[in-house]
């Protein structure tokens, strides 16, 4: 793990590992078994416990909070279940959903301090097809420009180049690649969402636009105004689109699947898309809403057509 001077910024902190199926309901299961121990017992061993090697339970504890799971105390260092985590341990503790997945991602697309590389990536990082090189050259000129140390950049390229992979890892399937350990051949779950596709022989990788449901799309759309905006219910169409941690950068969005998304939503009176000649904005229909109420509103609305369904 590395940890800048100046601006906070973290990478590496994954110890190389990409979150794998199963391991973050495994986690919130302990966490909530142990009280928030599971991490650091002094009874129990946290590898014998969550059945994993020590890298990879150091890399848990991280994934956990960085996609907002858990929360942990700084000074006890016990881990706890977020508001949110609460509710998808409830609702969905195995992450089955798709619109799960896009909370998850959210979180972990707008963690700038714990997951800089991510940020960057899905913030800065404007190339729809890239490697490995594209990557390491921008985000090593973002750094130095933050920094204004390029002693201290060159010693990140290895953590940048891991970072690089685990990003990949994270959006991309490795059904194809042939690893001997059987626990590097499973998927993260966030593959699910197609944020990474393939490219050319050049440039092997693409960003792609996953599909977003329509009350996961109000949640993130009330809290990015809530953060970025001061709680505005008129937001422009181009912060949606443009601004950091907006839900355009989060999911690589343009302007024509921008708007697809939000029709969907105007379509259930929950927002209003109003272009005139100098400014396209939407405005809120329910402002009083808030971030926790859309994602209840979603759970709800998934086992009442589950309830249907049976």
């Amino acid at each position: 793990m590395i940890e800048n001077k100046n601006r906070k910024m973290k990478f590496r902190a994954h110890e190389t590992f990409f979150i794998r199926k199963g391991w973050l309901s495994k986690g919130m299961k302990y966490v909530q078994q142990t009280n928030g121990e599971v991490f650091i017992s002094k009874t129990e061993n946290p590898v014998d416990v969550l059945g994993l090697g020590t890298n990879m339970v150091k890399a848990l504890r991280y994934w956990l909070q960085v996609v907002g799971l858990t929360e942990e105390d700084s000074k006890t260092r016990k881990q706890n279940l977020s508001e949110i985590g609460t509710i998808i341990f409830e609702k969905d503790r195995y992450l089955e959903e798709i619109g799960t997945l896009l909370l998850l991602q959210y979180k972990l697309a707008t963690n700038s301090e714990k997951a800089t590389s991510w940020w960057y990536f899905l913030n800065y990082f404007n190339q729809t097809e890239f490697n490995v090189n594209d990557f390491l050259l921008e985000i090593s000129k973002w750094i130095k420009n933050e920094n204004d140390d390029e002693e201290d950049v060159s010693k990140k390229i290895r953590s940048l180049t891991d970072d690089f992979n685990c990003i990949v890892n994270t959006y991309f399937s490795k059904t194809n690649i042939t690893d001997k350990s059987p626990e590097n051949n499973i998927d993260c779950p966030f593959v699910e969402l197609g944020l990474i596709g393939t490219g050319s022989k050049t440039k092997p990788f693409r960003k792609k636009t996953p599909l977003i449901d329509n009350f996961i799309t109000l949640a993130l759309i009330l809290d990015f105004s809530k953060k970025e905006l001061g709680g505005k219910s008129e937001i422009q169409l181009n912060s949606l689109l443009q601004n950091k941690n907006s839900i355009g950068k989060v999911f690589n969005l343009d302007s024509i699947s921008l708007i697809e998304i939000l029709r969907k939503v105007e379509k259930i009176g929950e927002l209003k898309i109003i272009r005139t000649a100098g400014l396209d904005v939407i405005q809120i229909t329910n402002p009083e809403k808030t971030f926790l109420d859309c994602i209840k509103q979603y759970y709800e609305e998934f086992s009442s057509n589950l309830g249907e369904a049976k």
